[in-house]
């Protein structure tokens, strides 16, 4: 009888831990996504090109997660999920989406990205919950989103001081990585890939874009110093490919993308906060405007499902 009493009460408190260490771990891949545009926002404007920063990615990604990828299987099966979703996969976080981010940060501001990518992301994630996974569209849920996308477009504006007309194109770049970057977390919960097998399918496809840039783009590596080029190939490929993505893949089924979909509001907190000294970006009054109300809003949108989830 002990024993039967005891076994719910250890599996429960596993799952409260394990759901506990994957909030944690979610909060910290979106400081590192945040930063992510800061720093290269920076990089571009300091001698490297997108192209030079798609290719550190994935060359540094690609290779460290290549022996992971064989062993799933590799080639003959795509990594053990199979051709069309591996690609499916490779195209919401891999090359396109790294391509229109960082081709997005040579065009318009870091905090244009920062705020059009996650927003578009947010509001995937809440409908994909609804209507996929049945989620409950609570009153507290749709104050929350409200006041969230309400920072989001205090920032979108306060952004907007710039008239040069390539704003634009960086800006559709942005919705275009919110568009894909969104349906990633529901396709890995619903195939129910497994976190770090999805990011070595998006690390060794994306690698498939070496070739081009060793062609068309590489300028020789006395672009920057080297400490520089190493610093920015642990940045792009171990922290936002190998620790992000795995980080975004392994937690989600955790905590289910209704929760997964608020996390990445806070992406343009962090990546205003850090523009400051990064960038010497100055928060405006209605910048800091819209960093409480996505505070606020997350509160309220995620309190009670991450007391349920507990």
């Amino acid at each position: 009888m002990d024993q039967i009493v005891k076994a719910p009460t250890q599996d429960a408190r596993r799952d409260r831990l394990r759901w506990r260490m994957a909030f944690f771990a979610m909060a910290g891949a979106m400081i590192i996504f945040g930063a992510n545009f800061a720093v290269s926002r920076h990089a571009v404007l300091n001698g490297l090109s997108s192209h030079d920063l798609l290719a550190l990615r994935f060359l540094t990604a690609g290779l460290l997660l290549l022996p992971s990828f064989l062993a799933a299987g590799g080639l003959k099966d795509c990594g053990g999920v199979g051709w069309v979703r591996g690609l499916v996969l490779a195209a919401m976080s891999g090359f396109p989406m790294s391509y229109l981010l960082l081709t997005g940060l040579t065009y318009a501001p870091a905090a244009h990205g920062a705020t059009i990518g996650p927003g578009t992301v947010t509001v995937i994630g809440v409908i994909g919950g609804v209507v996929l996974f049945g989620a409950a569209l609570t009153r507290q849920l749709v104050l929350g989103v409200f006041a969230v996308l309400a920072g989001l477009a205090c920032l979108a504006i306060a952004g907007t001081t710039n008239t040069n007309p390539t704003i634009l194109l960086g800006d559709l770049c942005f919705l275009g990585v919110g568009l894909l970057w969104g349906g990633y977390p529901l396709v890995i919960q619903i195939w129910k890939v497994n976190g770090l097998k999805a990011t070595a399918i998006v690390s060794v496809l994306s690698m498939l874009y070496l070739p081009f840039y060793a062609l068309f783009f590489f300028r020789g590596f006395d672009v920057a110093p080297w400490w520089v080029i190493i610093a920015h190939g642990i940045n792009q490929g171990v922290l936002n490919v190998v620790m992000g993505l795995w980080i975004w893949a392994w937690a989600t089924p955790i905590l289910g993308p209704a929760v997964v979909g608020r996390f990445p509001p806070t992406i343009p907190v962090v990546g205003t906060i850090l523009a400051v000294p990064i960038l010497g970006e100055i928060p405006t009054g209605l910048q800091v405007a819209g960093i409480t109300l996505i505070i606020g809003g997350l509160f309220v949108a995620s309190w009670r499902s991450a007391r349920a989830a507990r």
